[in-house]
């Protein structure tokens, strides 16, 4: 495979579950019933939007084709996550899940990152987004520790 393949191939799974992430975040924002929390939701939305745009930047540059959609898994995420809510306390499931799909994303990061085949301009991107992505990801958990000790 070549090194536009690579990259693309590395790049377009860390797009798919970033978009994930920015669905969920857009559909809890509108779900939630609390206005810091559907605020906070829409601006991790807008992060997740950022980090798509930035890593599809680098996919076209090497002449790849980035990805459109999100996963499987991050569907069935974000149902559960709605399920939850609509059964007991939506804050809280919401959180929850969103946290989980923090999880997922950064785990994706730190394994483009760590995985030696990984090209170059795909590993320098991730490496680029990685504070942001953590930032998200510790933001989130903290969140959700604060609410579970409540």
């Amino acid at each position: 495979m070549n090194i536009q393949k690579k990259t693309e191939h590395s790049l377009n799974d860390l797009i798919a579950i970033s978009r994930d992430g920015q669905q969920f975040y857009q559909e809890a924002a509108d779900k939630v019933e609390d206005a810091e929390l559907a605020s906070l939701f829409l601006r991790m939305a807008g992060v997740k939007a950022d980090v798509v745009g930035a890593l599809s930047g680098v996919v076209q540059s090497v002449g790849g084709e980035p990805e459109q959609h999100g996963t499987l898994v991050g569907n069935m995420q974000q149902m559960y996550g709605k399920v939850r809510a609509a059964l007991g306390d939506k804050r809280y499931a919401f959180v929850s899940e969103l946290e989980e799909s923090e999880d997922r994303l950064l785990k994706a990061f730190d394994e483009t990152i760590a995985d030696a085949d990984t090209p170059v301009p795909a590993r320098e991107a991730a490496l680029r987004l990685l504070p942001e992505v953590r930032a998200c990801h510790d933001l989130m958990r903290n969140r959700k520790l604060a609410m579970k000790a409540a």
